[in-house]
């Protein structure tokens, strides 16, 4: 009997239904709701290729938020962190370099004819 384990601890997941941990469940019941409203909401006004379309793209964006994590974070932490950092406290950054060998140098070149009295 093998028992499998995962490299990162941290990579761990419960499966609860049909393999999904309960977060991905969550997700895509959610997905399915809005693919079924949109269904059931535009079949009258679309044709229903087009429809079947308009529900994809519609339940995509919610089923993709159970399953991606990027740098550890989940979907709506990412989320939340990026309108964080964009919107909610934006910061103009701005480069100066600085030479430390000339700041170091600078009183030589300022004062040369005291450096050559002290010499002789």
């Amino acid at each position: 009997m093998e028992v499998k384990i995962n490299k990162e601890i941290r990579n761990y997941t419960e499966s609860m239904f049909f393999g999904l941990s309960l977060r991905q469940c969550i997700f895509s019941v959610l997905a399915l709701g809005v693919a079924v409203g949109i269904f059931f909401g535009l079949r009258s006004h679309l044709g229903t290729e087009t429809v079947s379309w308009v529900c994809v793209l519609g339940a995509a964006p919610f089923a993709m938020m159970g399953f991606v994590t990027y740098h550890g974070m989940t979907a709506e932490q990412f989320v939340w962190a990026w309108i964080k950092s964009e919107i909610l406290m934006p910061k103009h950054l701005t480069f100066r370099p600085t030479n430390i060998y000339h700041e170091a140098v600078r009183p030589l070149f300022e004062n040369p004819k005291k450096e050559a009295m002290k010499r002789a």
